[in-house]
């Protein structure tokens, strides 16, 4: 599954526009009062406005070779939210490893590099290496209804994980990340999980789904 773009929500359009392009260095696209859109990889990541908003998980794949010079990167720009003294996160099950950081909506932003996808790099690292938005996180209580209609609607699968606390859904390039906000918590910030309202544009199978998640329920677009 690809995602194409993913659209999150922010009352402070402004400093997450100067955060991500000032910051980290990545391309805008789009910037109005409303909204800010910026192309990482081949996804599109857009902030619109919202008065009040909630914080999000997300993921970012990077080139598989490349997490520890990421990580010297990312250490000039933000602070890096650690497992115990582990700034690099290793999921051996995955066969991948992650950093993690805070945009300045305090959303838990996720660098993983995918050793599976084979896609190493010779190049020096920068923001015009983030290849994809390759997971949002999508709290429900009811995880299992969730799957079912997206299994229904896209024939995606699960990736790891069962429907009583954590579910993983489609694929290296694009995953659900389903957790049951009452009984887990943001891995590895232990932040509360929250099931905050997103529009998503995806590609499973050649085909386009438009999808909005609010208020625990998953609704077709178009």
């Amino acid at each position: 599954m690809q995602i194409k773009e993913l659209t999150i929500y922010s009352s402070n359009i402004k400093a997450q526009a100067d955060f991500y392009t000032r910051v980290l260095g990545v391309t805008c696209i789009i910037s109005t009062d409303q909204k800010v859109s910026f192309q990482l990889g081949t996804s599109i990541l857009t902030i619109a406005y919202k008065p009040k908003a909630t914080p999000y998980h997300f993921a970012i794949n990077i080139p598989a070779n490349k997490e520890v010079e990421v990580l010297a990167w990312l250490k000039t720009k933000v602070a890096i939210e650690k497992e115990g003294s582990n700034e690099i996160i290793d999921f051996t099950a995955w066969n991948a490893k992650a950093i993690y950081f805070y945009d300045q909506d305090h959303n838990i932003v996720e660098l993983i590099a995918r050793k599976n996808l084979n896609n190493s790099t010779p190049q020096p690292f920068d923001a015009s290496q983030f290849l994809e938005i390759s997971e949002i996180g999508m709290p429900t209580t009811t995880i299992e209804k969730i799957y079912t209609q997206l299994h229904k609607l896209t024939n995606i699968k699960i990736y790891d994980g069962s429907f009583d606390r954590f579910c993983a859904i489609g694929d290296e390039h694009g995953l659900f990340i389903c957790i049951n906000p009452k009984v887990k918590d943001w891995f590895p910030t232990q932040d509360k999980a929250f099931a905050s309202a997103f529009e998503i544009m995806v590609v499973e199978q050649g085909k386009e789904y438009c999808m909005k998640y609010e208020n625990e329920a998953l609704n077709l677009l178009r």
